[in-house]
């Protein structure tokens, strides 16, 4: 069954969402040396300073993902669906009676990276590291990977899975079932793995069917796997192992192919 989370604040949950909110902005701003490197035509010819550019990108993504977590969490909240335990701490209410699995997720979020990483290399070209170096895309990688386990988590799993559940739920009075849930899951690791190409195309991806198809599959796992914690164990659990997943592809696998 899913952890159940009870409202905390006068206007449900929005110092949370805030904290969400706030959190995703930080994860944009240590996002961008990744960038930089990938995808420095994004850069060329900005018609406003660098930093103009990169304080915009940072204010938007946290004010975006500010609402939608307020919103998935207000949807989800009935269903229980939500982050039970940041909750717990910033009301400073009773924590789940539930015990936490962090090792389970973290070893979950390993293993689907390295399932990835095997499927990856048989299909799809290495990427080159170029003039960076496999060090320098490591620790770049690192700092990208807040944005995957913080920013990505609440705008697909805490917004649009939540979302998702509600409307199926909505004719039946509310009533959630398993496979809506199960629906929500799948369509929004869809959605996730679609979301992923353009970034793809901008550094130098195929656009062939296989290619498109093989991204779009591969980071769908990601979703489904934290889109099955998220349901649950909550969100904190889907954002761990997102995070430990992009620390093995962003981190440990350019290191591996530099030192080949």
């Amino acid at each position: 069954m899913p952890i159940a989370v009870r409202p905390g604040a006068r206007i449900p949950q929005l110092k949370l969402a805030l904290w969400l909110g706030a959190a995703a902005a930080v994860a944009a701003i240590a996002l961008l040396p990744y960038i930089l490197v990938t995808m420095p035509e994004r850069f060329v010819a900005l018609p406003m300073p660098l930093w103009a550019v990169a304080l915009m990108q940072v204010v938007q993504t946290g004010v975006i993902c500010g609402l939608l977590a307020w919103a998935g969490l207000h949807l989800g909240a009935r269903h229980g669906l939500g982050a039970p335990w940041l909750h717990a701490w910033i009301y400073q209410t009773p924590a789940p009676t539930v015990r936490p699995h962090w090792l389970f997720a973290v070893m979950l979020g390993i293993a689907t990276a390295a399932l990835i990483s095997a499927i990856d290399s048989t299909v799809l070209p290495s990427s080159s590291l170029g003039s960076t170096g496999a060090w320098g895309m490591a620790w770049r990688g690192a700092m990208a990977s807040f944005y995957g386990g913080i920013a990505e988590e609440i705008d697909c799993r805490l917004f649009l899975v939540s979302l998702i559940v509600w409307l199926l739920a909505y004719p039946r009075r509310g009533s959630a079932q398993p496979w809506m849930f199960i629906v929500a899951i799948a369509f929004a690791a869809l959605l996730f793995g679609m979301g992923h190409l353009p970034a793809m195309f901008a550094m130098g991806m195929s656009h062939t069917v296989l290619a498109m198809g093989c991204i779009v599959l591969l980071n769908a796992l990601v979703g489904a796997v934290c889109g099955g914690l998220y349901w649950k164990l909550g969100l904190e659990h889907a954002m761990l192992a997102h995070f430990s997943a992009d620390i093995v592809l962003h981190v440990f696998m350019p290191l591996l192919q530099g030192g080949r």
